[in-house]
């Protein structure tokens, strides 16, 4: 069996297709950690899922979600077993990299309304212009109220770009480097160009136009762009890649798309032996850090409150042990092989479009650096469970050894003693505005993270 798609024939190859049909729905209205949750939550709640209010006795089969600030969530499927003995842990992230409007974004210079902004996560800024460009996010106001924005996805809309320089001008651009052909600050979106009805010397009329159809429209003021988290993403939908139709191209395969399966496998979870969670995570395209990041004390807090439930006589010593007896998957895609870029990898480890979910024993760089290695017990009961279950997987590695790296979330939760194991899908164009991946190695992936939430 050399492909996924020799082992999905005739009528199971409608499962593959139908399974990334759902997928690309929800990447289209998950253009965002917040929008990423709230659609989890739509999905979650129609499985049965509750959020935990902390109160009542816990019993096998219940179904319970946590909401951390509308930007990251775990769901758990309480198991057979004392929460104490363990967990099966999936963990994806739901933040992708974009580009953040600044706090006071607007301005005007020679009849053209911009917005400044601030890149987030690691990109080629060079790929992020002259391309159609949605907003989205919310605006707080200082009365309570949040105003929720997305513009730019229908047809009708109107969107936002990144100008680029004429290539008849650039020629001094064109002999920067690729890391200086287009510069962090020079990333100013083009806003708009009517000006106001107003004296002839009076200034920024441009601006007070675009200011008046945001006030008329959103009943948003200038002031409240600072308590706003307002991201500049690719507009348009996700979109079937390939004249076979086998692959999906769209924003934010990483990691929405290990959220996405990791979500699904949980979903489906039912009375589990051991307990069954999934994270899903922000802020892993910056270091996870903060409330909403994995570093946080989200998921600890969580486990804490589920074990006061289950036993109802809380201790942290109980807390540890239900850490470190888990096992983990740290969903999270890898570099797919790239036939127009063979010399990063190493042929014999790398990651293929078509062979399955890919598990990463360590990622980091050069010398593993910030990697947690995974140990090689752990890696022979998951390769045990795959098999057991018929799962196609493959082995890899993020690039030639000093090419460069990546991380994932990994490390933090093998920090609390529990095994870990990277294993995603592989994806080409990774962090550019559209990423691509094998429609099979999606529903390939969604196969394993049920099978190790079920046998791990």
């Amino acid at each position: 069996m050399k492909t996924v798609w020799d082992k999905y024939q005739k009528d199971d190859l409608k499962k593959v297709m139908g399974f990334s049909e759902d997928y690309k729905k929800y990447l289209d209205h998950a253009k965002t950690e917040r929008e990423a949750v709230t659609e989890a939550i739509a999905l979650a709640e129609k499985a049965g899922f509750k959020e935990f209010k902390g109160k009542g006795k816990l019993k096998a089969g219940d179904r319970i979600y946590f909401n951390n600030r509308g930007k990251s969530l775990a769901l758990f499927v309480i198991g057979k077993e004392k929460l104490e003995k363990g967990m099966n842990i999936l963990g994806a992230h739901i933040d992708s990299p974009r580009i953040d409007l600044k706090q006071n974004p607007l301005y005007e210079d020679n009849g053209l309304v911009l917005m400044d902004t601030h890149y987030y996560g690691g990109i080629k800024k060079y790929q992020w212009v002259a391309i159609p460009l949605a907003l989205h996010g919310v605006v707080c106001k200082k009365d309570g109220t949040k105003v929720t924005v997305a513009i730019g996805e229908k047809e009708e809309e109107p969107i936002l770009e990144i100008s680029d320089l004429l290539i008849h001008l650039s020629r001094d651009q064109l002999a920067k480097t690729g890391a200086k052909v287009v510069e962090g600050e020079d990333l100013n979106a083009l806003a708009g160009s009517i000006p106001a009805k107003g004296k002839k010397d009076e200034s920024d009329l441009v601006k007070k136009n675009l200011l008046a159809i945001l006030k008329k429209e959103y009943d948003i003021e200038e002031d409240d762009f600072i308590s706003a988290e307002l991201e500049l993403v690719p507009a348009g939908k996700a979109r079937d890649l390939g004249l076979d139709r086998s692959m999906v191209m769209g924003y934010g395969h990483d990691d929405r798309i290990c959220a996405y399966t990791s979500l699904k496998a949980i979903l489906e979870s039912e009375k589990p032996e051991r307990t069954s969670a999934c994270i899903l995570t922000d802020k892993e395209e910056i270091g996870s850090m903060g409330s909403t990041g994995a570093q946080s004390a989200f998921f600890e807090n969580s486990v804490a409150e589920l074990l006061n439930a289950q036993e109802g006589n809380y201790n942290e010593l109980q807390l540890r042990h239900a850490l470190e007896n888990s096992y983990m998957l740290s969903s999270d895609v890898s570099a797919a092989f790239d036939p127009n870029y063979p010399g990063v990898n190493e042929a014999k480890n790398a990651a293929y479009f078509g062979k399955g979910i890919s598990f990463n024993k360590f990622t980091g760089s050069g010398g593993k650096s910030g990697s947690s290695d995974a140990p090689a017990e752990y890696i022979a009961k998951i390769r045990e469970i795959m098999d057991r279950n018929e799962v196609m997987f493959q082995f890899s590695e993020l690039g030639r050894v000093d090419q460069g790296g990546g991380g994932t979330i990994a490390y933090i939760l093998a920090n609390k003693n529990m095994d870990v194991l990277d294993a995603g899908i592989p994806v080409q164009n990774m962090h550019a505005p559209y990423e691509t991946a094998s429609k099979g190695d999606i529903y390939e992936a969604y196969r394993a993270y049920k099978a190790f939430l079920k046998d791990a």
